[in-house]
């Protein structure tokens, strides 16, 4: 993870210029929106669905709150593999979040939550991930796919595997602190050829709260 402080973080996004568009993900509950805003953040990605297989309910006014000030907004799923089907997880977020988001970001990565994990399996593993897509599609939901490089390799196999999501956008993590795509193609996996966010800044904090950085 990188440190960086508040004052370097606001010469990042005043650098960037205009064209950049700079959000943050977060997995705490927080309402103090205006202060983000304030610093030139434009959309939040907030925690819908925990990693030991619960929708994160704290995260449901942390949405309102958002929205009330003009951000865009988004949630992410962290997966449960092997307690919970792929089409409850999906139904009882849906149901938790309505329409408080826009896509929903499936998050590709090892799970350390007992009874979770994604398995040694990878076509198993593949297969999951096309259930959870597929489970919020049949309800007319938008979704994308956050992992990285290493992440995917992890969990598929090979940087090339599972290819099948390459119609769906692409959030990846590469915490190099630049807020632009020209790593994308060292750092590129499961067959996407360009990617829709980027995760540049992990581990920081912005008006008291928790954040990743990100890009589009």
């Amino acid at each position: 993870m990188i440190k960086i402080t508040l004052v370097v973080l606001l010469a990042l996004i005043s650098f960037q210029g205009a064209q950049a568009v700079i959000g943050v993900d977060i997995s705490q509950p927080f309402s103090n929106f205006q202060c983000l805003k304030n610093q030139g953040i434009q959309f939040v990605i907030a925690r819908g669905y925990m990693s030991y297989g619960a929708v994160d309910t704290n995260n449901i006014s942390t949405l309102q709150s958002a929205k009330s000030v003009g951000l865009i907004t988004d949630i992410y799923h962290f997966p449960c593999v092997g307690k919970v089907s792929a089409a409850a997880q999906a139904q009882a977020t849906i149901n938790a979040y309505g329409s408080l988001y826009g896509t929903v970001w499936i998050d590709v990565e090892t799970n350390p939550s007992s009874g979770c994990g994604w398995t040694s399996n990878i076509n198993t593993n593949c297969q999951f991930l096309k259930d959870i897509v597929s489970a919020y599609q049949s309800h007319g939901k938008l979704v994308g796919i956050y992992s990285s490089q290493y992440q995917w390799t992890t969990i598929f196999g090979a940087a090339g595997n599972c290819p099948y999501f390459t119609n769906l956008p692409i959030w990846y993590a590469h915490y190099d602190g630049s807020a632009s795509f020209s790593d994308w193609s060292k750092y590129s996996f499961g067959g996407w050829s360009k990617p829709a966010i980027k995760q540049y800044i992990g581990d920081t904090t912005m008006c008291g709260l928790g954040v990743d950085m990100d890009y589009y």
